[in-house]
């Protein structure tokens, strides 16, 4: 039945490109041409997913050869760049959910492609104040279509973020860890063994690197991470 309501919606209301307001294709909102165009992440490393670009490098980074963050792996189907990032600051910052369900449904045909499935997903939790401010949480969002789409349970309960950090943009790398550091706790109760984090975008990866340490420190064996795109 459901499915049936979801034909005739769409056939009574066809789906249109967000980008350049053509027609929809696959009940989506975006056209073929402008996926094309999306700027696509590959290759890349295989634990942060920074783009190698024209060098044609696989495995590890030397940042991750280096000094490797707590989680195991990323996957990051674009880069933050043009139509991608105009997506991504939609959401977060104009509220614009139609960007949230096109964001997750490309990341979900990602995953299906590539992914070894978690027992659970965590989209990066805002501190309370943040949320009720904002009034809504962009990786929820997002997260809500991945579990929907790959069947997997959605956990926004068991990670709390303790302390209201500044936000991120235009904090250096260093600046940016120290803010995060010790952000997160874990509740008594989490006993996943496999966690996938989701977010919309990731910088430096020093959020998602706290969460995944204090996953581990929880007793989580293995944590991916799940984001939109990769910022260099």
């Amino acid at each position: 039945m459901i499915k049936i309501i979801q034909t005739v919606l769409s056939y009574i209301f066809p789906p249109h490109c967000i980008l350049c307001g053509g027609k929809g294709v696959k009940n989506r909102d975006l056209c073929t041409a402008c996926y094309a165009e999306l700027p696509k992440n590959s290759p890349r490393c295989y634990q942060c997913a920074s783009d190698f670009g024209k060098s044609g490098s696989t495995g590890l980074c030397p940042n991750c050869l280096a000094d490797s963050p707590a989680f195991d792996e990323t996957f990051a189907p674009f880069l933050h760049r043009r139509a991608i990032r105009y997506l991504i600051i939609q959401l977060e910052f104009h509220n614009h959910y139609p960007s949230a369900r096109l964001l997750g449904d490309l990341l979900a045909d990602y995953l299906l492609q590539t992914v070894e499935l978690p027992d659970c997903i965590i989209p990066v939790p805002l501190h309370k104040n943040r949320y009720r401010d904002r009034g809504f949480n962009q990786s929820i969002e997002i997260a809500r279509i991945i579990a929907k789409r790959l069947a997997l349970p959605l956990d926004i309960h068991s990670c709390i973020r303790h302390r209201d950090t500044a936000h991120q943009v235009g904090l250096s790398g260093e600046q940016r860890n120290e803010n995060i550091k010790n952000a997160f706790s874990i509740s008594p109760n989490f006993n996943a063994k496999h966690v996938a984090i989701i977010d919309d975008v990731m910088t430096t990866g020093s959020t998602v690197h706290e969460l995944a340490a204090a996953l581990k420190m929880a007793g989580c064996d293995r944590v991916q991470v799940w984001v939109c795109a990769k910022s260099r």
